[in-house]
C-alpha cells in the first residue's frame, strides 16, 4: 500500500547513505516530503537530488530537501530546525539515525582512549539529545503531535558490544532516552520509538569490518541465518512515521533477525 505517508513532512539524520537514506528514500516514496539531513553536505544534496529525480509522478522538487546539519553541533540544529519552520517544513516525522562508531578505536573498557568515548557521545548520545530537543520544541510549537524515531541498536540490550564499549553505552543511552521521551511527551500526541536493527550490511560497514571471518561469526549468531539490508529496516520505520502506529510510543521495534532473542 503506497501513500502511507502522504501529507507528511520527515527529517531523517544521517540520510546521505546507508540505512539513513535508505529510510529517507522509502519515506518519499510513501509520499512523504523528506528533510535528508547529513553532516556531509554533498552526501546530502545528492541523495536528496536523487530522490527528486525519481520516476514516480508524485514526487516533486519539494518532496525531497538537503539539510546540511552536524548534530553533535547545538547551533547547528538549532539552526537547522529553524530553517524549516521558516520554510513551512516543521517536521511531524523525525528519525534520528545518525551516528558513529569508530572501528579500529573503541574498544573493551580499559582499553578506550577517552579521546574515542568523548567522541562516541558527543555524536552518538548527545547528538541524539540534541536532535530529539529540537525535534520536540518544534512540533510543540507547530501544536504538539508528532512521531520521534530513533536508531538504537543491539548492543545497547545485551552483551553484543562488549568490544566497543562507547559505542555500545552510547546505544543504551539513547534507549533510555526515548523511553523518558515518551513519557514526558504522550499528552502533547508525540511518540517515541527505537528502532534496533541488526548486522546491517551498508557500504561502510563492509569497508570497515566487513571481512568474511567477522561476517561470518556475526551471522552465525543471528537465528534468520543472513545480514540485514538497509531496505530490511524501512518497513517498520514507514509503520512507526505513520498514523498506523497512534497507540505506539515508548516501545523498542528489534529488526536483527532475532539476534537479541537468544
Amino acid at each position: 500500500m503506497a501513500g502511507r505517508l502522504t501529507g507528511k513532512t520527515a527529517l531523517v539524520t544521517g540520510a546521505g547513505s546507508g540505512i539513513g537514506r535508505a529510510i529517507a528514500d522509502r519515506f518519499v516514496a510513501e509520499g512523504a516530503r523528506v528533510v535528508y539531513a547529513d553532516r556531509d553536505a554533498a552526501a546530502a544534496a545528492a541523495a536528496a537530488a536523487a530522490a527528486a529525480a525519481s520516476a514516480s509522478a508524485a514526487v516533486t522538487a519539494d518532496s525531497a530537501i538537503a539539510l546540511t546539519v552536524d548534530i553533535a553541533d547545538e547551533s547547528s540544529v538549532a539552526a537547522g530546525f529553524a530553517a524549516l519552520v521558516a520554510r513551512g517544513a516543521v517536521p511531524d516525522v523525525v528519525v534520528a539515525n545518525a551516528g558513529v562508531q569508530l572501528f579500529g578505536h573503541d574498544a573493551k573498557v580499559a582499553d578506550v582512549a577517552l579521546e574515542t568515548w568523548n567522541r562516541t557521545i558527543a555524536v552518538n548520545l548527545t547528538g541524539t539529545f540534541l536532535t530529539v530537543k529540537h525535534a520536540v520544541r518544534a512540533m510543540l510549537a507547530a501544536g504538539g503531535g508528532g512521531s520521534v524515531i530513533v536508531t538504537g541498536s543491539p548492543t545497547g540490550l545485551n552483551g553484543e558490544g562488549a568490544d566497543f564499549a562507547a559505542y555500545s553505552s552510547t546505544k543504551g543511552g539513547v534507549h533510555a532516552l526515548v523511553r523518558a521521551t515518551a513519557m514526558a511527551y504522550a499528552r502533547d500526541g508525540i511518540r517515541a520509538n527505537t528502532v534496533v536493527p541488526g548486522y546491517t550490511e551498508t557500504a561502510l560497514v563492509q569497508a570497515i569490518s566487513g571481512d568474511p571471518e567477522s561476517r561470518a561469526a556475526i551471522v552465525s549468531r543471528t537465528p534468520l541465518g543472513r545480514a540485514g539490508t538497509p531496505d530490511d529496516v524501512t518497513g517498520i520505520m514507514v509503520y512507526l512515521a505513520s498514523d498506523e502506529s497512534s497507540y505506539a510510543t515508548g516501545a523498542l521495534f528489534r529488526v536483527d533477525g532475532g539476534m537479541t532473542s537468544l
